[in-house]
């Protein structure tokens, strides 16, 4: 099982969604950790984030990685040293509209 953990700009972020976009956000959580965790397993060797979630590297910006979580929203992560032996580690580093992408 993939480890997480939270930026306090992310955590911000969060808290002021509203109650309909974070729904929207923990619906693309289930999604991105579902397929974390076939990638962690061997289960999928290619691209391993469904097509849905437009996961893809931040251009310009080495190591960050964003997430679209709807349709102006976005949440950006970077890969973290793993904590459990063979579990992907994620860093939520921001989550809104587009505004936080540099």
């Amino acid at each position: 099982m993939p480890t997480f953990d939270k930026t306090d700009s992310f955590r911000r972020g969060y808290k002021h969604l509203s109650r309909q976009d974070q729904e929207r956000f923990l619906a693309a959580l289930r999604l991105f950790i579902e397929d974390l965790v076939d990638r962690d397993s061997g289960r999928v060797s290619s691209a391993p984030f469904r097509s849905g979630l437009r996961v893809k590297q931040v251009r310009g910006d080495r190591g960050v990685w964003e997430m679209t979580w709807a349709p102006d929203g976005r949440a950006t992560f970077a890969y973290g040293k793993q904590i459990l032996v063979g579990a992907t580690h994620i860093i939520w580093l921001d989550i809104g509209g587009h505004e936080i992408l540099p």
